[in-house]
């Protein structure tokens, strides 16, 4: 078939039309690309060429109330290469292994790896400045040294549990370095610049510098000096007791503050791979659960005051040795008993019938209610990882053999920082605290505090008139009862002791029991509550024994600290028979020889060193508190410091 010219011109005019049409759109695609998607685009490639090299952020620093650094920074830095820009690998990796813990050989594996950039671990992560230096000064091409720091625990072991420590990538872990981790760390930066894909530098690109924005700083309640106390009578009780365990927490009733807060077994923050992986995990303050005895009879004396159910007083007890509840005989640990009495004596000698009595006075659906609302059964939410609820009995459970238990603290499980926090309720004039070891966020750089941490109440769960007498009652027990090891002479201390079976395969065990004491100052206006446990310490198991001697220690020395004065208006102390008296050290420097003895006469033994004719130094210090009969040590020289120097 023959096509005229006509057909022909006008299919070349609608494919010369097409082509038109097909350049034009291909020509507002190209302007939509350049001119609207043209900085996008741009921005993408720049993005695909672009490689970090990241710079760590310094973590915040941990401080204690005080302002004493417990944890902060120093400069650590790590070894990167870009293996596209290194130029003779076998030459580079051979310099580098002259200054890094690493063989030749892993060195080359790593810069001759297909990746954009390579960390030369483990030899090159975490190096000392000085090292980093010695690396920058060889000027490797496709060698750099990235700034980084490590975390660091200037004090060892203090506060450990507390502060717990960092992984390899400054991450928080353990302690309240994993808690506040998102604040303490910051936002790291980095240094960018522009490579192929093949990683080579683009020609004419230059670096741009990320600025990291550093962490913020936490200023803890921790009180350093009472911890290092704290700390100190822990070591001395494990030496002397040999426990498989002891912990010990100090708090600001008024506040819910911890003061101080340790445990033993115990560990180093920066070597705590070399020890088991329960010693750093387990925060025993606030993990450990127990039975914890006649510390509980507290919370019953709480109620029973505050419902009217005892009058202190006035109102007598008799008490045979034993009390029989439900079919079961319930015994007192002093074998027959402690006949008549107050129920003032009842708590002085804390006396198990007499705490059945006010348990039965006051009903299980009571006792029960005051001790949930004294924080019983669940976690007091403290701002560290780890914490346990306890058990209570459910109360339909709950018969006259198990309201009679729970009253002096058998059968119920606590944490030691729930036992502390609600005596801090009963004492403080009623109001149940929070307890929390945060105190305030500071700039790192202007040092302004950025956020104060207000003390939170949780409820009111006594009144100040019960809380008042709850005060009186336990000084008493101090004075004149059980607590008798843990009074110091010129304060007000109130307090009371623990002594429990433990729970072994679901038997108590006669011969394991977990010791403890609670004991707090000035009885009349407390400003530290201490409680010491012990878990099965070797020789004798008696609270008042073990543990109340702890406290007192702690206690005398964190007063002093803090600046309470001692007063003249405690209740007198009533030794018992075999009971040592508690007397002062006098200060004996600068005492000759022969006016030694004058000044101590009977209260203690003498031992010296040295050959001189003047005591120069004596241990204990001046006005420390000793039983009577203890031993001062001195040391003898010349008339002063000066001349025994020379």
């Amino acid at each position: 078939m023959k096509i005229s010219n006509v057909t022909v011109r006008r299919r070349l005019l609608v494919v010369m039309l097409l082509a038109i049409a097909g350049f034009a759109a291909l020509s507002v695609r190209l302007a939509y690309v350049q001119l609207v998607q043209g900085g996008e685009l741009a921005d993408k490639a720049e993005d695909s060429w672009r490689r970090n090299i990241p710079f760590s952020a310094k973590r915040g620093e941990i401080l204690d109330r005080n302002g004493i650094q417990l944890a902060y920074n120093i400069s650590s830095p790590t070894v990167m290469a870009i293996p596209a820009q290194v130029k003779d690998a076998p030459r580079t990796a051979r310099e580098l292994s002259l200054h890094m813990d690493m063989s030749a050989e892993r060195i080359e594996q790593l810069i001759t790896k297909r990746e954009l950039i390579v960390k030369l671990q483990p030899g090159g992560r975490k190096i000392t400045p000085e090292k980093a230096q010695e690396i920058r000064n060889l000027s490797l091409p496709g060698i750099v040294v990235a700034e980084d720091n490590k975390r660091y625990y200037p004090f060892g072991t203090l506060a450990a549990h507390v502060l717990g420590f960092t992984g390899i990538d400054n991450q928080g872990l353990t302690g309240v370095e994993l808690t506040y981790d998102q604040r303490l760390s910051g936002l790291n930066g980095s240094i960018s610049f522009l490579s192929d894909a093949a990683g080579r530098l683009m020609p004419g690109s230059s670096d741009t510098f990320n600025q990291p924005r550093d962490g913020l700083s936490l200023q803890l309640t921790i009180d350093k000096q009472i911890q290092t106390i704290m700390e100190r009578e822990l070591e001395q009780a494990m030496l002397q007791h040999q426990p498989d365990s002891i912990l010990a927490i100090a708090m600001d009733p008024a506040t819910g503050e911890i003061l101080g807060m340790a445990s033993h077994p115990t560990y180093q923050p920066d070597l705590y791979r070399e020890v088991p992986s329960e010693v750093y995990n387990r925060n025993l303050p606030i993990w450990m659960t127990y039975e914890p005895g006649s510390t509980f009879k507290i919370i019953t004396l709480s109620a029973a005051l505050e419902e009217g159910k005892v009058d202190l007083h006035n109102e007598r007890f008799f008490d045979p040795g034993s009390i029989e509840v439900g079919g079961a005989r319930l015994r007192c640990w002093k074998r027959g008993g402690h006949g008549s009495q107050t129920f003032l004596e009842v708590v002085e000698n804390s006396c198990n019938p007499g705490f059945v009595t006010l348990g039965q006075r006051l009903g299980k659906e009571k006792l029960f209610d005051y001790i949930r609302d004294f924080g019983f059964g669940k976690k007091t939410g403290i701002d560290m990882g780890g914490e346990e609820n306890g058990i209570l009995f459910k109360l339909d459970r709950v018969g006259p053999v198990e309201l009679a238990t729970t009253a002096f603290g058998q059968g119920v499980s606590v944490t030691p920082i729930q036992q502390i926090t609600a005596v801090s309720a009963a004492i403080n004039g009623g109001t149940l605290y929070k307890p929390h070891v945060a105190k305030a966020w500071i700039d790192p750089v202007s040092g302004m505090t950025v956020e104060e941490l207000e003390p939170e109440p949780v409820r009111r769960v006594i009144s100040e008139e019960t809380s008042r007498q709850v005060r009186e009652a336990l000084e008493s027990v101090v004075a004149k009862g059980t607590g008798g090891n843990a009074f110091i002479d010129g304060y007000r201390v109130g307090g009371k002791t623990g002594t429990a079976q433990k729970v072994i395969n679901g038997r108590y065990s006669p011969n394991e029991h977990i010791v403890s004491f609670i004991g707090f100052a000035p009885a009349d206006d407390p400003k530290i509550v201490v409680y010491v446990a012990v878990d099965n310490p070797q020789g004798i198991q008696f609270g008042g024994v073990v543990a109340a001697p702890i406290v007192r220690n702690i206690m005398a020395d964190s007063l002093v600290h803090m600046g309470v004065e001692p007063r003249q208006d405690q209740i007198g102390k009533e030794y018992k028979l075999n009971e040592t008296p508690i007397v002062q050290v006098p200060n004996l420097v600068g005492k000759t020889v022969s006016e030694l003895y004058e000044d101590l006469n009977m209260n203690f033994n003498l031992a010296t060193a040295g050959t001189g004719k003047v005591v120069i130094r004596q241990a204990p210090e001046a006005g420390s508190r000793v039983e009577r009969g203890s031993t001062i040590r001195v040391y003898l020289g010349a008339e002063s410091d000066e001349e025994h120097e020379h």
